[in-house]
């Protein structure tokens, strides 16, 4: 567990903090389990959400305290879900994270901003700022991605299609919904029903939002492109398959006239003068090879090929 002072947060508290600086407590889910002794918070902490179950974004408020989860698509180099749940009030905060990820955020938030007097509202926009910082560079990313897959359908290298644009459209879906709720999420702290927060505070909100909100609307047309490109992956299959039906029909008329020529020369009536003459199979050999020569030229003629 660690605390630090929102104004100088390069370094954590040795001692109890100063009761009149706003200050930060970051600490992990089975630290918060334990219930630690945090004086002035005896009466909320036991509200604060662990990182554990974060499933969702969300913001939860009450009267003397603002809570919520904060789940991202984005796991650590050791597949740990980049997840947090906190817990505000007027000049606290208690962040819980399991991922580690919240003590590099908060010391580049602090190094990024070293000039700004930072309270509660500031600190967390500031978090929330630099936790999508790079997010447009993964969607271009993916977007990449969609676009060599589309750039193989045209090429007709169409194999495991299907598995990679699964896995890609599942990932954007994901972020279109980790969008929608942060923003909804954020929209709550914009509403500020229990007065937590500073005009300017609600000024840096509405900023973060739409910015989230521009986030949200690339993931959708990612999403969009994707279906475009199932889309084309469908056409080039009909493509496909048409050429083969045509070459099958083409095949199937050439040989209908020889299985007619087959069919007529296989009954077996007592007068069929071709039977004995000494010319009778070469002269069948010559009609056949005739009928294929005539049917080609056709074919060629109207353009069927």
């Amino acid at each position: 567990m660690y605390q630090y002072n929102l104004s100088s947060a390069r370094s954590p508290l040795t001692e109890a903090p100063d009761s009149d600086n706003c200050f930060l407590t970051l600490l992990t889910s089975e630290e918060l389990d334990q219930n630690p002794h945090l004086p002035g918070l005896e009466q909320v902490l036991c509200h604060t959400p662990t990182a554990r179950d974060a499933r969702v974004c969300k913001a939860e408020t009450h009267r003397s305290y603002l809570c919520g989860t904060i789940a991202t698509p984005r796991q650590t180099k050791e597949q740990i879900p980049i997840a947090f749940g906190y817990l505000l009030t007027a000049d606290q905060m208690i962040l819980c994270d399991d991922s580690g990820v919240a003590h590099t955020m908060l010391h580049r938030v602090q190094e990024e901003n070293p000039q700004m007097e930072k309270d509660v509202g500031e600190f967390f926009y500031a978090f929330l700022e630099l936790l999508i910082t790079k997010d447009m560079h993964h969607l271009q990313e993916l977007e990449d991605k969609l676009t060599h897959l589309e750039d193989q359908v045209l090429a007709g290298i169409m194999n495991d299609f299907n598995l990679h644009m699964t896995a890609l459209r599942k990932e954007v879906a994901g972020w279109i919904h980790y969008y929608t709720q942060l923003e909804d999420m954020v929209c709550e702290f914009e509403e500020n029903e229990n007065k937590y927060f500073e005009e300017n505070n609600l000024k840096l909100f509405h900023l973060v939002e739409k910015r989230i909100d521009r986030l949200k609307n690339q993931a959708q047309m990612l999403r969009e492109y994707g279906m475009q490109i199932r889309e084309l992956f469908q056409a080039e299959i009909d493509i496909r398959q048409n050429r083969i039906m045509k070459i099958l029909t083409i095949v199937t008329t050439i040989f209908l006239p020889l299985t007619l020529v087959t069919g007529w020369y296989g009954m077996n009536f007592a007068y069929m003068p071709e039977l004995t003459w000494k010319y009778g199979y070469p002269a069948v050999i010559v009609i056949s090879v005739a009928v294929v020569l005539v049917c080609l030229w056709i074919m060629k003629k109207k353009k069927f090929w």
